[in-house]
């Protein structure tokens, strides 16, 4: 089937990627031009005799060094690049690692009493206003995580949903949260509704009016 000019560059305008990233181009220029001047330089001659390359590397050769050096020099660039990356990653993960678990070991009441809804009432997501003091405290430590579902309200102010993070709850146990035990008792269940953050009955109200 013969192919008009038009439609050929239409299929190949098909062909090309959606994106081209301009680091993703010159990594695979590097490399190719890495991997064709070490071939050129360390092939011995009879092998480009064969291909008419080797008059043509001896008079070259000092341009084929070149493109090998800066072709090493843009990858190795990138690869130090990736090992900082990583390393930066590394420190802040650790950061907050220690962060986590010093705020851990000095949690005051107010704080315990917030985490322990999530034990309490069997979820991992709750709704939080985003405004109190207790929960700024704890997503400033890197203990709970914002994940959206922001609302407002005028008698509560802004709401969102808030999770215990990954990182902070290998720290938090029943020792940490001072929960009991076992199964918990009647006695036990009514002084843990007495510690209940404030908020918490405040946001079951406003639901209701705004039901």
């Amino acid at each position: 089937m013969f192919l008009t000019p038009g439609i050929f560059m239409k299929r190949f305008r098909l062909a090309l990627p959606k994106k081209i990233s301009m680091r993703g181009l010159l990594l695979r220029l590097s490399l190719w031009g890495m991997l064709l001047t070490t071939l050129l330089l360390f092939v011995p001659s009879p092998l480009l005799h064969l291909v008419s390359l080797d008059e043509w590397t001896i008079n070259n050769g000092h341009y084929i060094g070149l493109g090998l050096l800066c072709s090493l020099a843009y990858i190795g660039a990138l690869v130090v690049n990736f090992l900082l990356d990583e390393a930066i990653k590394y420190l802040q993960g650790r950061r907050v690692d220690d962060a986590i678990e010093e705020k851990v070991q000095l949690l005051d009441p107010a704080e315990r009493a917030l985490l322990r809804e999530f034990f309490l009432q069997g979820s991992s997501v709750l709704t939080m206003p985003k405004d109190d003091l207790v929960v700024q405290s704890l997503l400033r430590s890197h203990i709970l995580e914002c994940i959206g579902n922001e609302r407002h309200y005028a008698i509560q102010g802004p709401t969102a949903d808030f999770k215990i993070s990954m990182k902070a709850r290998k720290y938090l146990n029943r020792r940490i949260l001072r929960l009991p035990a076992g199964e918990l008792s009647k006695e036990d269940m009514q002084h843990l509704i007495k510690t209940r953050p404030q908020f918490i009955n405040n946001l079951a109200q406003v639901r209701k009016h705004a039901a």
